[in-house]
């Protein structure tokens, strides 16, 4: 197992998975801690270090409202996915992990790049839903990449544009970008192929990818592309907190959250402690929007999924769906609908790379009786079902296992169609196109496909 290896800043040790065949390597710096001077500054270059880093554990969460703190009968994601009141949290969180089933570095596996959810205020790769260890099983190095939330990662002010005019804004993007190339530049020591990437997320983090594959940076860099319920256009403007402001907007908003904070410019706002910020953002947030991406005219240029539906992104295989009582207003489901709809548009301009389209609708078990809810087909797609609390049964662990499978063979070859593990064909999932417009369908029945 290559439980040793190098990345450009030093080398790194990482520990046996649940299953010795997976090497896991948990908080490697991927640029320097976002501190000090370099406080809403684009990522800078992670320092050397000697001798070899243990990478056992996750590094610390990004500055955010703690998790785990509060009526856990009283909130959904609480029970199930924000668990642990005690988890580190830091603003120096630019670290990432990898788990890989190589035992050399030569073996050039497929890689996939995962970008948490929360709306873009929330969330750490440390969520238990994200084990990418049952992906790595099915021999893919897995990579996920912390980022800078809410006030400290998306506020924008005429200073800062001053200071950096090609990176006014954007830094939890700029975050995700720089793990991005950090991937292309050091996945080959721990047996990836810097040239089969795929990068995937969920809600905001779907949104993040939208924002990555449009950003003409990473064109050569990403393969493919994996969208979980992140294609969402809500009609009401002000819900809608993937279609960005623009720069001045922004830095108008970031003028009045230091108004807020009493300081009288950018200086002395750097020289506050990060959870005073955050705490004060929670208070500010109660009348006054959040902070979230923009069109800073550098990373993004136009908003992804506009540039998407016009065929102006990166011509890549994707698949994009929805769960079933997701966002739904008027008995209609908004990301169902904006999905169809990007294809549909997307393809009429051109995009001619296949697209897949599935919809996540089985039975979800508990007393609080959730339904399909925004996020809970992570643990199927993770195949991680088994650390959840909800008494799932065995068709949803074949359901679970089926959508891994999908989900890995897409990351392999940019088609989801393959064999299960005893060696029968998975039914054939077929891409969506405006004159066949084949749908996936995660039943509590199995796999079902429609047109």
């Amino acid at each position: 197992m290559l439980r040793e290896t190098k990345t450009e800043n030093g080398k790194v040790r990482g520990i046996p998975g649940a299953d010795p065949r997976v090497t896991i390597y948990r908080g490697i710096p991927f640029a320097a801690p976002p501190t000090g001077e370099n406080r809403w500054r684009a990522p800078q270059p992670a320092s050397d270090w000697e001798g070899v880093r243990e990478c056992y554990t996750f590094g610390p969460i990004s500055v955010q409202d703690q998790p785990g703190v509060g009526k856990w009968e009283e909130d959904l994601y609480m029970r199930e996915f924000h668990v642990d009141k005690d988890i580190p949290m830091s603003e120096d969180c630019l670290y990432l992990n990898v788990w890989t089933p190589a035992n050399t570095a030569d073996e050039k596996l497929p890689v996939l790049i995962w970008i948490f959810g929360g709306g873009f205020q929330w969330g750490y790769t440390a969520e238990m839903e994200f084990d990418g260890e049952r992906l790595a099983r099915r021999g893919i190095v897995v990579v996920s990449v912390n980022y800078r939330l809410a006030a400290l990662g998306f506020l924008s002010h005429p200073e800062i544009t001053a200071e950096a005019p090609d990176a006014p804004g954007n830094f939890g993007l700029l975050d995700q970008k720089a793990g991005i190339a950090w991937v292309k530049r050091n996945i080959a020591n721990f047996g990836g192929d810097p040239d089969c990437i795929t990068i995937a997320g969920q809600s905001a983090g779907g949104g993040s990818v939208m924002a990555q594959i449009s950003n003409e940076d990473n064109y050569d860099v990403i393969k493919r592309a994996v969208v979980f319920s992140g294609m969402i256009e809500l009609d009401d403007p002000e819900q809608d907190i993937f279609n960005p402001n623009d720069l001045a907007t922004a830095e108008g908003k970031g003028k009045a959250f230091f108004d807020y904070l009493g300081v009288s410019g950018l200086e002395e706002a750097r020289k506050l402690d990060a959870f005073l910020i955050r705490d004060k953002y929670a208070e500010y947030v109660k009348d006054h929007p959040r902070f979230f991406p923009i069109e800073d005219g550098h990373m993004v240029k136009e908003y992804g999924l506009r540039k998407f539906k016009a065929g102006r992104s990166a011509h890549i295989p994707m698949i994009s769906g929805c769960t079933r009582d997701e966002f739904v207003v008027n008995g209609v489901n908004s990301v169902e609908r904006s999905v169809k709809e990007a294809f549909a548009e997307a393809q009429a301009n051109g995009a001619d790379s296949p697209m897949y389209y599935y919809i996540f609708e089985p039975d979800i078990p508990g007393w609080d009786d959730p339904g399909c809810f925004h996020s809970c087909d992570l643990w199927f797609f993770f195949e991680s079902i088994g650390k959840c609390w909800r008494p799932y049964t065995g068709h949803h662990y074949d359901l679970s296992r089926l959508m891994c499978n999908y989900f890995a063979d897409f990351i392999k070859t940019g088609d989801p169609n393959g064999k299960d593990a005893d060696g029968s064909d998975m039914p054939v999932w077929k891409p969506y196109t405006a004159r066949e417009p084949n749908e996936m369908h995660f039943t509590a029945d199995g796999v079902k496909t429609s047109v």
